[in-house]
């Protein structure tokens, strides 16, 4: 009974200090740095490479938003008494979309925004780099939402009913429909608590951990109904495959162009910036 004993304490002890250890805030940013350097190396010398991982993350974020709508719009008796419901709903299942990129090592345009600045910040490689690979990622995310949403949404009749096919209608119509500046600002907001929930992760150390990371400022941010642009490249496209009164060109100019800048800033700036400024090494 004494060795039984004995090994349940040793095993306690052994278990819950790595449960609750986590990355301090500088250990984070090195290991932003040691991610960036890598992802920058990809982007020179395997850039195909890079474009399969950037479509896979496109894919991902793409699931996230067919789970969030469909789950955030389905009780409609429950949700019309309860405002706030269906945006809990929503925000309590996009969230798997950033846990698969993270967890998987795919390419997300909005992640990279603060993940490759410190990198940047300590000179480790020049500006045109951070430009190629979010360029490069940004076509490869829009490919993978594209492609997702045609085939494994609209061609399989996943919002052709309502109460799907009329919030998705009112989405792209509501997403269309708001001044420039408002979706700016809510394009910062979004991608700083994307960018946020990326830092989490990285701080954590195995699977659990790097999901709730990911999970607690994506739920946020699609609470409080702040804008994405590759989430965007699923909501839209849907939107107008399934008869929303909204064009291409109002699509790109009234959303995703305002809501693309101010995810830069608020990966780049409130994120990546932020946290390097706080957290470098000082001489």
């Amino acid at each position: 009974m004494g060795n039984y004993q004995e090994n349940i304490n040793f095993a306690v002890q052994s278990v819950i200090p790595n449960i609750m250890q986590i990355k301090t805030p500088a250990e984070i940013l090195n290991a932003s740095i040691r991610v960036a350097s890598g992802k920058i190396e990809t982007t020179v010398r395997h850039p195909r490479r890079l474009l399969v991982a950037a479509i896979a993350a496109g894919i991902f974020i793409a699931i996230g938003g067919i789970l969030s709508l469909t789950v955030g719009f389905g009780f409609q008796g429950i949700s019309s008494e309860n405002p706030s419901l269906c945006k809990i709903l929503a925000g309590a299942t996009f969230p798997v979309g950033l846990i698969l990129v993270v967890v998987l090592g795919a390419e997300l345009f909005t992640g990279n925004n603060a993940m490759l600045i410190p990198a940047y910040m300590e000179r480790k490689y020049g500006f045109t780099s951070v430009l190629a690979n979010w360029s490069l990622v940004y076509v490869g995310n829009f490919i993978g939402a594209v492609l997702f949403t045609y085939l494994f949404v609209y061609q399989t009749g996943l919002t052709a009913s309502d109460p799907w096919h009329s919030a998705i209608i009112k989405i792209g119509i509501a997403k269309t429909s708001m001044g420039w500046l408002t979706v700016f600002l809510k394009g910062i907001g979004a991608n700083w608590f994307v960018c946020l929930g990326v830092w989490l992760a990285l701080a954590g150390h195995n699977l659990l951990e790097k999901a709730f990371g990911c999970w607690l400022p994506v739920m946020a941010f699609v609470v409080l109904g702040y804008e994405h642009c590759i989430a965007n490249m699923f909501y839209l496209p849907l939107a107008m495959m399934e008869g929303a009164p909204i064009t291409a060109w109002e699509c790109i100019w009234r959303n995703l162009i305002p809501a693309t800048i101010g995810n830069i800033i608020g990966g780049a700036l409130f994120v990546g910036c932020l946290h390097w400024y706080l957290h470098r090494e000082r001489n």
